[in-house]
């Protein structure tokens, strides 16, 4: 393993993989990446999985996000209540003598109810870039959120399940006989996704549509696939339309989705900035690492 002499660690710990970053500062000594997720672990198994993914490193002090913190992770970080500052909370792992660790707390809302757990960071990532940010952050994703930021506080967030459920149409539901990999048919993509945004429960019958389209007309598969994704988005902008319209996006995510919602966000005139999820990531920890510093100094409890 490579060696490197961080004065701290960042790590972004989720379900299917644990990522890490010996740091300097706000800088990016060396990076590693392992499949022991949380979904793999018991919680008596991550001291030692990461004890054995830092060798080399020394022992800088760890302050990682993601679902390391949730019911099921290592130690759970309790939730913190919106609205609230846009830096996430840390609380440190008891009893893990080889360094001292912090999870970052995710948020809740409690009416309508809603949860997130390792976004809050990349938030807190965007707040640090851009303090004067106001407006909605989408993060793309297996569930995406769209959060309201106001005077560098989260307001709200809501939650929309549009990449499960395509994974679950392709992939599980009849559908999967008809779509292709690619998806790149933009105009097939246009189409459906404006249809969606424009009139939600007349553009519902389009999803079977992509069955009886193969069928009778040889749609093609990646053609079917980008009109579903279409679809999907399409609907999920019509749902938070009172958290977009009118307001400045900033676009967090991968480089498949985000250029995705870019496109129809660009169709009402929003012109959405994109951003690197790993840098704003890291930022993030990097943030609430410094507020963890401060109240340290200070004599305050993190």
């Amino acid at each position: 393993m490579s060696r490197a002499n961080p004065d701290w660690i960042a790590a972004d710990w989720g379900t299917t993989h644990l990522r890490l970053w010996a740091m300097n500062g706000d800088r990016v000594l060396d990076r590693r990446v392992s499949d022991q997720g949380m979904g793999r672990l018991a919680p008596s198994e991550f001291g030692p999985v990461l004890e054995s993914a830092l060798r080399g490193w020394g022992v800088a002090p760890v302050v990682a996000c993601g679902m390391v913190g949730a019911r099921q992770g290592w130690f759970e970080a309790p939730y913190t209540p919106v609205p609230c500052p846009a830096r996430p909370r840390l609380v440190r792992v008891p009893g893990h003598a080889a360094r001292p660790v912090f999870i970052a707390c995710g948020l809740r809302q409690d009416s309508p109810p809603d949860v997130m757990r390792g976004e809050e960071t990349q938030i807190a990532g965007l707040s640090l870039r851009d303090p004067d940010f106001d407006g909605a952050v989408c993060l793309p994703g297996t569930h995406t959120k769209w959060v309201t930021i106001a005077g560098g506080r989260v307001a709200c967030f809501r939650s929309c399940m549009t990449g499960e459920i395509f994974d679950l149409l392709a992939h599980r539901s009849i559908l999967r006989h008809m779509l292709g990999a690619g998806g790149d048919d933009m105009a097939a993509f246009d189409a459906a996704c404006q249809a969606a945004l424009t009139d939600p429960a007349a553009a519902y019958g389009a999803l079977f549509g992509l069955r009886a389209g193969a069928l009778l007309n040889d749609l093609a598969p990646a053609t079917a696939a980008s009109r579903l994704s279409g679809l999907l988005i399409g609907w999920e902008l019509a749902a938070t339309r009172d958290l977009w319209a009118g307001r400045t996006v900033a676009l967090i995510g991968s480089r498949v989705l985000s250029p995705l919602y870019a496109r129809a966000l660009a169709t009402r005139g929003i012109a959405a900035t994109v951003h690197d999820a790993e840098y704003l990531t890291l930022a993030g920890l990097f943030a609430a690492r410094h507020s963890l510093e401060i109240s340290h100094d200070t004599g305050a409890q993190p």
